[in-house]
């Protein structure tokens, strides 16, 4: 009898169908089936049971629907069939597709930012995290008031002795959410404040920074929690982990550093998003040397990395000019015929890579030991590019500490520069026409 109580207490599971929109011309490097398995991933982050996926071929848009009549029709079968409660468009719906699907299909609509939004929402552990997806959530729903409320069209009455035809209720809600915004981007302001004195008051110790940037469910808390033998939730689950963490790294020679561990990207991250974990990403902005970790087993490894390069692009991460070095990891997965092919590339990549496996461990230490050459303060050189070497230049700003720089009237550049060995030895290999002299 108790049994049967505790299992009606049980919130139902929710049956999801999940379509990807497959759009002619929109340049896209995946293949639909990786969109398509990816959008499937957040619905199961989300606690939905998958019951079916789809991709749809869309020659064109429908203004109303986004889907044509026919296919629209061919998809309230499905849902009915399924008897799903929530359908999942891996694309950007506006206000009134949403509300037309919803009516069309009986079922609860969800597109890919009100999807994130809501992963990111549960997630959320700090107040900086719930304040930051909080501003978010409210910024998306501040134009899907229309498809939010039922009473929008009534009004309110107007003050005065004209009375007037007053203020209707969507005005009054958009409103009130304004008001809301302009609170939560103040309490952001204060919580950015509190973050700039730490991050002065850590700058007073000569503690160099480490952050880790990479797509979602690339491995990077793993390879946090095997570095620094700390405990931070690393499932293999899409957006496990949310809020910034910071802990100290010991280097091979014994230096302390201190390791950021940041919120994982993903393709077409929400605009809401971008603007909201801003002032997170800042840990990236003021990091030392920054490891761009990448699945390397996956075969969207590329896509994801631009993906990751764009997000950065957007928050004003200038990844031309800061030390960088990519982490391929998940080595584990990748066939034992490719190890050594791949560990060649990872030599040749430019910017550096090191393959690696947070799992079993393979490659760490190597890691360990380029990580020490980029933070260690090794006596500056001078170098001087010729006009057209913008390659070597850039890579500069990559692989060292770029500590001054004068440009010629003629076009040259002269830098000077802070090198461990072994990027000194690759870069009068791949750069001849650079000079190097003492500084």
């Amino acid at each position: 009898m108790s049994t049967s109580k505790s299992v009606d207490r049980e919130a139902p599971v929710q049956g999801a169908l999940v379509i990807h929109p497959d759009r002619e011309g929109r340049g896209d490097a995946r293949l639909p089936a990786a969109r398509l398995e990816e959008a499937a991933g957040l619905a199961l982050a989300l606690d939905l049971e998958v019951r079916e996926t789809l991709a749809v071929n869309l020659r064109k848009l429908t203004p109303a629907t986004l889907f044509g009549k026919g296919k629209v029709e061919e998809i309230a079968a499905l849902v009915e069939d399924l008897d799903c409660d929530v359908v999942i468009i891996d694309d950007a719906l506006s206000p009134v597709q949403q509300r037309n699907l919803e009516k069309a299909w009986q079922a609860k609509v969800m597109d890919r930012t009100g999807l994130i939004l809501e992963i990111f929402a549960r997630r959320a552990r700090t107040r900086e995290g719930r304040l930051q997806v909080e501003l978010a959530r409210l910024s998306y729903e501040k134009s899907r008031l229309v498809r939010t409320w039922t009473h929008l069209e009534r009004q309110r009455g107007g003050f005065g002795v004209m009375g007037g035809p007053g203020e209707t209720q969507i005005e009054t809600d958009r409103r009130l959410i304004a008001e809301k915004i302009r609170k939560l981007k103040l309490e952001l302001v204060e919580v950015r404040r509190t973050r700039t004195l730490q991050r002065s008051a850590r700058k007073r110790v000569p503690f160099p920074t480490v952050a880790l940037v990479g797509y979602t469910n690339a491995g990077k808390s793993t390879l946090f929690n095997r570095l620094t033998d700390a405990h931070v939730v690393a499932e293999d689950m899409l957006f496990a982990t949310l809020d910034p963490t910071l802990r100290t790294l010991k280097l091979p020679d014994g230096r302390p550093a201190i390791l950021s561990d940041t919120v994982g990207f993903i393709s077409d991250l929400p605009h809401e998003l971008v603007e909201a974990f801003r002032a997170t990403l800042e840990e990236v902005r003021e990091a030392d040397v920054v490891l761009h970790v990448r699945d390397i087993a996956s075969e969207e490894s590329a896509a994801q990395a631009q993906d990751v390069r764009t997000v950065l692009g957007r928050l004003g991460v200038d990844m031309e000019a800061r030390a960088i070095l990519e982490v391929w990891n998940k080595a584990d997965l990748v066939p034992a015929d490719r190890q050594a092919d791949l560990a060649h590339d990872a030599r040749r990549a430019d910017p550096a890579a090191v393959l690696v496996s947070a799992v079993t461990g393979q490659g760490c230490d190597a890691l360990l030991s380029i990580v020490a050459g980029l933070v260690d303060e090794a006596p500056p050189i001078d170098i001087y590019a010729p006009v057209g070497e913008g390659a070597a230049i850039a890579w500069l700003y990559r692989n060292g500490r770029v500590l001054e720089r004068v440009d010629g009237k003629d076009g040259s550049v002269r830098l000077a520069v802070s090198l461990s060995p072994q990027a000194m030895g690759q870069f009068e290999q791949m750069y001849p026409r650079a000079e190097m002299r003492a500084h």
